[in-house]
């Protein structure tokens, strides 16, 4: 059975996790798939949005923990650098995708899995799908991103209450706090992942991805710095065969045509 499925429909990348008797959990072999898929898509100039999802009752239960080495064989240095070289990797891939990547989250995204779906750029959730922040349960602290994540989408004392009680958050309650973008029915979230990505991949690629930099930047940055990198990116994307379609459309009073260029 193949772990991870990719496909290419129209001009929409789909990755599908799919080890659904372990609840898609990740093993280091699936991340380091992962993170090659997203850098291809990424530099593909054929796919303009990624969709990435789960099969089953899971989206992703998190790192696969089983096939750990034992504590005793570990010696300083190796945790921080499975965590730099892992999860830190996976959720950097999803941040850096120049391309906007969808989650659709089909069903729990636990640990690892709920920040591989709060990294995407938008996050669709099924209303079976709950995120579960597991670290507390497990006497481990968050990795894969969250502490950075989740501030920067709740603020700091809601991301505490999660991560301090490791509850499970259903889908409402998960649209309600501003963790995801929209909660439909189970038997809708695929149709609705895909119209989402069909119509972003009709859009200028180049100008969603620049901006995608700018607002992931932001909240890292002074004013100052804000304004620049905001103005150096207007001046690159108007370089692009997009921007001056754009331009010429509206200047025409006609529907623009983007190619991704």
């Amino acid at each position: 059975m193949t772990e991870i499925v990719y496909t290419i429909s129209g001009r929409v990348a789909y990755v599908t996790l799919n080890r659904p008797e372990a609840l898609n959990a990740i093993t280091p072999g699936q991340r380091d798939r992962l993170i090659g898929l997203l850098t291809e898509a990424s530099a593909d100039p054929s796919v303009r949005a990624v969709v990435l999802t789960g099969t089953g009752r899971g989206f992703c239960a998190g790192a696969d923990l089983r096939g750990g080495g034992a504590s005793e064989d570990r010696i300083p240095g190796d945790v921080a650098r499975v965590i730099r070289m892992g999860a830190q990797r996976l959720i950097a891939a999803v941040l850096d995708c120049e391309k906007p990547v969808i989650a659709a989250v089909n069903g729990t995204a636990a640990g690892l899995g709920a920040h591989l779906a709060l990294a995407c750029d938008l996050v669709l959730a099924a209303e079976s799908a709950r995120f579960i922040e597991v670290f507390v349960r497990r006497g481990l602290v968050p990795d894969g991103g969250g502490a950075y994540l989740l501030p920067r989408l709740l603020g700091p004392q809601r991301a505490k209450e999660l991560m301090f009680f490791g509850d499970a958050v259903s889908a409402a309650d998960a649209e309600r706090l501003g963790l995801v973008n929209r909660v439909v029915a189970d038997e809708e979230l695929e149709k609705t992942a895909r119209d989402w990505a069909e119509r972003l991949a009709t859009g200028p690629t180049r100008a969603l991805a620049l901006t995608k930099q700018l607002v992931n930047a932001s909240l890292d940055s002074d004013r100052t710095t804000a304004f620049a990198a905001e103005a150096a990116a207007q001046e690159i994307n108007m370089t692009t065969e997009d921007a001056r379609e754009g331009v010429a459309a509206f200047v025409e009073r006609r529907s623009p045509e983007y190619r991704g260029r």
